[in-house]
């Protein structure tokens, strides 16, 4: 147990940078100022509900997608990390109202995938997984969905605190943070590959 509580927050913060709660904040207001409580309140559940099976269903079947496909850890870790880059990229240059348009399910689409649960997060979720084990890797998931819901609960009130231009600002730093946990990825990826081939 001390252990897994050592290396909680390895698994902790990739998950929340990847999911960006302030990234998420300004959107989901955006889609939702027109709907009453209750429906934005359902709104919520879905999406947490859509973005939890979705990791679960890809945590439990990630490590045979691997063993089908032939894939390596290391070979994910790069591409995973590319990945993550793209993301990264994109989310510093474009604006967030310009992401997602509203849609009549959009707890499930855009919401819960791939705005809270995406490439990122999947990637991350395959990558720690394979780094620090399977039980960090999901308490870790669900505390971030846990700070996930409460922020889109509490969505009007964080954004009257930091402001909407504050709220995008710390969205861009998760960004730029997302971008170096991408640069790290692919640089431990190449040496893993190198140290394996060296020592063949």
């Amino acid at each position: 147990m001390e252990e897994i509580i050592k290396i909680l927050p390895n698994t902790f913060i990739p998950l929340f940078v990847a999911m960006n709660a302030f990234m998420l904040i300004p959107i989901f207001i955006s889609m939702t100022k027109e709907m009453t409580k209750p429906k934005r309140q359902k709104v919520i559940r879905d999406s947490i509900l859509t973005a939890l099976i979705v990791s679960l269903t890809f945590t439990a079947l990630g490590e045979a997608i691997f063993r089908i496909l032939g894939i390596t850890g290391d070979d994910f870790r790069i591409a995973g990390g590319l990945l993550l880059l793209v993301i990264a990229i994109m989310d510093l240059t474009r604006h967030a109202e310009e992401r997602m348009k509203p849609d009549t399910k959009m707890g499930v689409v855009p919401i819960g995938v791939p705005l809270i649960v995406g490439p990122a997060v999947l990637t991350n979720i395959l990558l720690l997984m394979d780094l620090y084990g399977l039980i960090p890797t999901l308490i870790s998931l669900l505390v971030n969905l846990f700070i996930v819901w409460i922020s889109l609960r509490n969505a009007d009130s964080i954004i009257k605190v930091f402001g909407k231009g504050g709220i995008i600002g710390i969205s861009k730093v998760m960004a730029l943070l997302l971008a170096a946990i991408a640069v790290m990825m692919i640089r431990l990826g190449i040496e893993n590959i190198i140290k394996r081939y060296a020592g063949a």
